[in-house]
């Protein structure tokens, strides 16, 4: 019967099962178990999808063969053979394992030589793994060449087992002769297109990857900050066009919880911002907190504007901020004329996300800048009361005998005042400081009646340098306050600035030396002052303390060096 048996038809009817094979492969392929097989296997939940998929192919490659006098001609080496190659040897020898011992339990002459022959077939290509592995080469692994090169070698050793265990001998050869060719050229052709489906499917995914990539990428870099500058129509509709333009829908739009805030493309004749919310879906993302996606066939979609728009589908997603709650959405549209890709439904998911993070980045700049707004009110605030009455009861006991001298205190009060409660911006130059402190010192120099001394060390190159705004007068006036004015004897204030390695630090020293220190004690205005650099520059920034007790005390103000803005 053998001799009866021809090659070409072998083949063909080999090809015809190779081809059912490849399409369920090709099934399989769209789904999540196949994602293990598009790489090469480490991890241990992988390498088990690997050696149960391939243990199932080399089953399905035994039961599709065909009986030729107690041997089956068949496809199964292609499972053995890759399952090694993508899983190494363990699962190489496993899947070999798996689909011999199926093979041995349908019995026939040849039954145990297949067995051995399947399970080395499955070590063949575990061994090519480690091999590349070793080599540092893991990308030659899903190489189609490569399988159908480990496929063929791996064929020709099965039948060599088939001539050395199977019996009787001359039936054996004879099959040999028959079969050898046929299964060696269909396993080694099957397995390299098995390996291009996987290879095709990586690039497939891959090249997805890489357009949802690049698409958000694009959108990233050109919506920067846009939301940021506040959730109103105007900056709505800067970014409905920058993700109109980068994603090639029909239309987007843009919502807050009551109104249309932005839209362009298709329909922007009367989908006009500003316009109270009408669509069904819309309503059901805010109110369900949930992503809508009406294609216009399985969830109908009409416009609810106009009978007349061109729009036919419409993906509508939740804007969320703080607790999760919903405080807009985005909406991406297409045209009836227009499939709605799944990049693009995946994309607005991304998209929704950006908005969101930016808008509430923008919320959580908005809150530092009043924040900021309020502690420089709860500075100024802190200007003493007591020094107020001080500086009236000092121009009080002059203005008689020195009516010059009163009038420069005047000058000197007002030039304090204006610097303290007129500021607007939460920086100024350190010349502006120094004014500050200096107009605050002559009048503090007049009313301890040369009983102080004070000394500016600030070289004139310095005085452009920026700051936040109140960073030296209240530390002049904690070592007034708390230093000098609890001395008996004469006391002296320095203060001095030096810049080195892009650090600018502020000395004030006092000759009294009476600092205690106390956490979280060390007077409102020192704090605020400390607090309010470590946020605008790093906790490595600051205030630091010394104290040579009943010697002197110095407080270093350091911060990085910022140049002052030069206006164009």
């Amino acid at each position: 019967m053998l001799e009866n048996i021809n090659h070409l038809a072998l083949i063909g009817s080999l090809m015809q099962q190779m081809c059912v094979y490849l399409v369920i492969a090709y099934l399989l392929s769209k789904t999540p178990m196949f994602a293990p097989l598009m790489q090469v296997t480490v991890r241990l939940p992988d390498k088990l999808v690997c050696y149960l998929v391939f243990s199932a192919f080399c089953i399905m490659g035994t039961y599709l063969g065909f009986q030729i006098e107690g041997a089956i001609a068949n496809t199964r080496a292609i499972g053995a053979v890759l399952g090694g190659i993508l899983g190494g040897p363990v699962v190489g020898f496993a899947v070999g394992l798996t689909g011999g011992m199926h093979r041995y339990s349908l019995g026939g002459f040849t039954d145990a030589a297949c067995a051995v022959s399947t399970t080395i077939e499955g070590l063949i290509g575990g061994c090519v793994h480690l091999y590349l592995l070793r080599r540092h080469q893991a990308d030659r692994l899903l190489n189609p060449m490569l399988a159908l090169g480990t496929t063929l070698f791996a064929e020709v050793a099965q039948m060599i087992i088939i001539l050395l265990m199977a019996r009787p001998f001359d039936h054996a050869a004879r099959l040999v002769a028959h079969i050898a060719l046929p299964m060696t050229l269909t396993n080694a052709f099957g397995a390299a297109l098995f390996m291009r489906l996987i290879l095709d499917r990586r690039e497939t995914m891959e090249k997805y990857s890489i357009a949802f990539s690049a698409k958000a990428l694009r959108i990233a870099e050109r919506s920067v900050g846009v939301l940021m500058q506040g959730f109103n129509e105007h900056n709505c509709t800067r970014m409905a066009t920058i993700i109109q333009e980068e994603t090639g829908v029909g239309a987007v739009a843009i919502t807050d919880c009551e109104k249309l805030l932005g839209f362009v493309g298709v329909g922007a004749d009367h989908h006009l911002p500003g316009a109270p919310i009408a669509s069904p879906h819309t309503f059901k993302a805010i109110a369900n907190n949930e992503v809508v996606y009406a294609d216009g066939a399985t969830i109908p979609y009409s416009c609810s504007v106009s009978k007349d728009c061109k729009l036919g589908s419409s993906l509508v997603i939740p804007l969320r901020g703080e607790g999760n709650r919903v405080f807009g959405t985005i909406k991406l549209y297409e045209p009836k004329s227009k499939f709605f890709s799944t990049l693009n439904r995946t994309l607005g998911e991304g998209i929704a996300r950006l908005l969101s993070n930016q808008v509430l980045a923008g919320k959580i700049e908005e809150q530092k800048r009043l924040l900021a707004q309020s502690e420089i009110k709860l500075l100024q605030a802190q200007i003493n009361p007591h020094f107020l009455f001080n500086a009236l009861n000092t121009l009080a006991a002059i203005i008689r005998r020195d009516p010059e001298a009163a009038r420069q205190i005047v000058q000197y009060l007002s030039t304090f005042f204006r610097k303290s409660l007129k500021r607007v911006s939460d920086e100024a130059t350190l010349k502006d400081e120094i004014e500050h402190v200096d107009a605050y010192l002559q009048i503090e120099l007049a009313r301890f009646a040369g009983r102080l001394d004070v000394e500016f060390t600030v070289s004139d190159d310095l005085l452009h340098l920026r700051l936040p705004t109140f960073s030296l007068q209240p530390i002049v006036e904690n070592a007034i306050k708390y230093g000098i004015s609890q001395m008996i004897e004469p006391g002296k204030i320095s203060i001095s600035a030096q810049r080195k390695d892009g650090l600018l630090t502020i000395v004030v020293e006092d000759s009294a030396g009476l600092y205690q220190p106390m956490p979280d004690s060390d007077g409102l205005g020192m704090n605020l002052v400390d607090r309010r650099i470590k946020l605008r520059y790093g906790a490595t920034y600051g205030i630091d303390v010394t104290c040579q007790p009943e010697c002197w005390t110095r407080v270093a103000i350091r911060l990085p060096v910022q140049e002052e803005l030069v206006p164009c």
